[in-house]
């Protein structure tokens, strides 16, 4: 498989035209070949060893199927798959299989196509659960289009609303043998990261990245140029992963404008590699771009 970012990648064939034809939504929901993916609270079900995702059969999830509710992933290694949400109220099933993970564990085990797949489905049951009533008139909403929007049951109203993605953009900012990093004060000690924030109306990405730079560091950047997304499922964000550059004219002037973080510096690609300051998990999209920075310069 190709090198993406953990819970990216598309393995699930999304075959949207298929989202409003019931008949073979309801034909594939009793397919034997179908596959469903239970989701217990915001937990996925794994078993084995090494750690793969569970797939189960209808008639493993019988006890737990809405057909009202239930959620059309696409087309998985071939088959359909389709979620199911799982009271997290009860003791966990299934134990006989395996055992239900959070996501942030399951993304550092997983192949990366049962990582995206579990991103996947547990996005879906989140939003749904959170999105029992129309915003609108107060009235019920239910799922539309195969589970993948919500439709306001009132006639008079019917709107229907859409899974949430919140864009936020997340940068490496380099000055030669340098790289800026910031820490929040309720992360671990030592660690560090790149800059990240959320893109606001009305603003580019390109835009969203000088900005956040400039509010968190006081430094100005340069020569923006995108590298890789991901899906980050913690709750709902889309991270669009930047390179950059300092201008030169504001890199010794580093000084905390918005007070969001707690601390910011440059670190050298030695310092780095020394074990301080302690890099972003290796999950993350942070920790691509600052790995890919650190091997542009194998001589180090």
């Amino acid at each position: 498989m190709e090198n993406y970012n953990v819970f990216a990648g598309a393995f699930v064939d999304r075959i949207g035209e298929r989202r409003k034809d019931n008949d073979w939504l309801q034909k594939a929901a009793r397919d034997e070949a179908t596959r469903f993916v239970p989701v217990w609270g915001d937990r996925c079900l794994v078993g084995g060893d090494p750690l793969q995702a569970v797939l189960l059969e209808r008639r493993q999830v019988e006890t737990f199927v809405d057909e009202h509710e239930l959620i059309f992933l696409g087309l998985f290694r071939g088959q359909p798959a389709f979620a199911v949400a799982i009271d997290k109220h009860i003791d966990p099933p299934y134990g006989e299989l395996g055992e239900f993970h959070e996501l942030r564990f399951l993304g550092s085990v997983l192949p990366p196509d049962e990582a995206n797949l579990a991103a996947h489905a547990r996005a879906l049951v989140l939003w749904h659960a959170s999105q029992m009533f129309c915003g609108v008139c107060g009235s019920s909403a239910r799922p539309a289009a195969g589970g993948n929007s919500r439709r306001c049951v009132n006639s008079e109203c019917g709107r229907e609303v859409f899974p949430r993605v919140d864009p936020a953009i997340i940068v490496l900012v380099s000055d030669g043998d340098r790289c800026l990093l910031g820490r929040q004060e309720n992360w671990p000690e030592g660690r560090y990261s790149t800059i990240a924030g959320f893109v606001e109306p009305g603003e580019s990405l390109e835009d969203a990245v000088r900005r956040e730079v400039y509010e968190e560091t006081n430094i100005r950047a340069t020569s923006v140029r995108y590298d890789s997304s991901q899906p980050w499922p913690f709750p709902s964000s889309l991270m669009l992963g930047f390179v950059a550059e300092a201008d030169p004219d504001s890199v010794e002037h580093i000084r905390l404008n918005d007070g969001e973080l707690e601390d910011a510096r440059w670190f050298t690609r030695k310092e780095l590699r020394s074990g301080f300051p302690k890099l972003p998990f290796r999950i993350s999209i942070a920790r691509r771009l600052v790995d890919g920075w650190m091997n542009l310069d194998t001589t180090a």
